[in-house]
């Protein structure tokens, strides 16, 4: 016991700094990027030929990630384990013409992305991070920025000017959710700040994408640290989770002879449809050149994925003791009571009896306790790149997730021991016995 508590505060630590690391899609995939390379990974270019061999390898294609080893594979038709997650999360982005002034402040004009709860939001210290594509003198460029300073803030309206806000509060995303970052009755210019950041001249700031994040940085919680309090747990926590596994999974190697992969999408939180999503060509695309990379064609990729099982991965709803009546009280989770493998027979998870004997079998191999979620029967369920996959590939596939409250709050809370059951059992996924 000893031992499992030593190790799941390591994971917790490991997770901390990866979430601290990753305040967008993109710098989560430059954490995962880096982690990867200690490990002895390789990065390939999309646009290159890539080497007609065996070996551990990653591409990213801005926001997402592609990462396997075909160390242990036995040729071109040896079947896959795929892990699957995604790196983004909810928040507020910055619009192309964001400047604005309204009554002596300089506000900054902000569309929300995803699901967020709006009202975790407000009265907080905020960065702004993402990417910039700048010009240069043979074309342009794309740098990452982090402005990790308390510089914006949404403030609430006080109680004594609407006192019906004890009786639930209602926003104008429009109007109420315009973060403010200055005081002056001329508009700021955001290009020239995006310029002072990365050291160019604003006219060479030709367009970005950036978000905002909550500055305040992940940390234990809990009388006796039992819990995790942080932003972007989902879906960060499978990120992270996926790649220790990835690499542990590489680095001691199946029993049986497999090619192991790890897909981080983004977009997910809108859908997954884009160049880089869950519902682009990426994955399969990857698939291929993997199945090329190892001597084969498109006849051995369907051979290979024929017998192939896809792990997704998103946060699960832990049962909250407060709305206790919102779960199925037949499929109680427990933080701190292992993975969660979800199931709708409506398939907004993509899990059936195969893929959950697969994850089932991967829990039982790490030595970890499993459980199952089902949204009530009369609530309608969420969803992840679990069917999307599925569909895309006609892999087998199995969703799961870790336990979670506060989900889409700016700041939400999962379990320590959680984190490391989380990763065993994905290390076992990709490494089956």
């Amino acid at each position: 016991m000893a031992e499992q508590a030593t190790a799941a505060r390591e994971v917790a630590a490991g997770l901390i700094d990866y979430l601290g690391a990753s305040p967008t899609p993109f710098h989560a995939c430059a954490e995962t990027a880096r982690q990867l390379r200690s490990a002895g990974f390789t990065e390939l270019a999309e646009q290159d030929e890539w080497p007609a061999e065996p070996g551990r390898w990653f591409v990213v294609r801005a926001g997402s990630l592609i990462a396997w080893s075909s160390e242990h594979a036995d040729g071109p038709t040896a079947r896959l384990r795929v892990v699957g997650a995604h790196n983004d999360s909810p928040n507020f982005r910055i619009k192309p013409q964001p400047d604005l002034a309204r009554a002596g402040w300089q506000l900054l004009g902000v569309e929300p992305y995803g699901g967020l709860i709006a009202p975790s939001w407000l009265d907080r210290d905020l960065g702004i991070a993402g990417r910039v594509a700048v010009r240069t003198a043979s074309g342009t460029s794309e740098l990452l920025f982090e402005v990790d300073d308390p510089i914006l803030r949404i403030s609430r309206l006080a109680i004594h000017l609407d006192r019906s806000a004890r009786d639930g509060e209602q926003f104008n995303p429009q109007q109420h959710l315009v973060p403010h970052w200055g005081l002056g009755d001329t508009p700021d210019d955001f290009r020239a700040f995006l310029g002072e950041v990365l050291d160019v001249s604003p006219r060479d700031v030709l367009a970005w994408d950036a978000m905002t994040f909550d500055l305040q940085p992940a940390a234990l919680f809990g009388r006796r640290g039992e819990l995790i309090s942080g932003a972007r747990m989902d879906n960060l926590a499978t990120s992270y989770a996926g790649t220790r596994a990835l690499i542990r999974a590489t680095e001691d190697g199946p029993d049986a002879p497999t090619t192991q992969v790890l897909a981080l999408f983004d977009h997910e939180e809108i859908g997954s449809v884009s160049e880089r999503g869950a519902q682009s060509a990426f994955l399969m695309t990857v698939l291929e050149r993997i199945t090329r990379q190892l001597g084969g064609d498109r006849e051995d990729l369907h051979r290979a994925l024929a017998g192939s099982v896809v792990a997704s991965g998103d946060m699960a709803h832990a049962t909250h003791p407060n709305y206790a009546d919102r779960h199925e009280p037949q499929h109680r989770i427990a933080i701190n009571g292992g993975p969660v493998l979800k199931v709708n027979n409506n398939l907004r998870y993509a899990t059936d009896s195969a893929g959950a004997a697969a994850f089932s079998l991967a829990c039982e191999q790490a030595g970890v306790p499993m459980q199952s979620f089902v949204v009530r029967s009369d609530l309608p369920s969420g969803s992840t790149v679990g069917p999307i996959t599925s569909a895309l590939t006609g892999v087998t596939t199995v969703d799961f997730g870790a336990p979670t409250l506060s989900m889409h709050s700016v700041r939400e809370l999962v379990g320590t021991e959680d984190q490391r059951m989380y990763a065993d059992a994905l290390t076992a996924f990709l490494a089956p016995a």
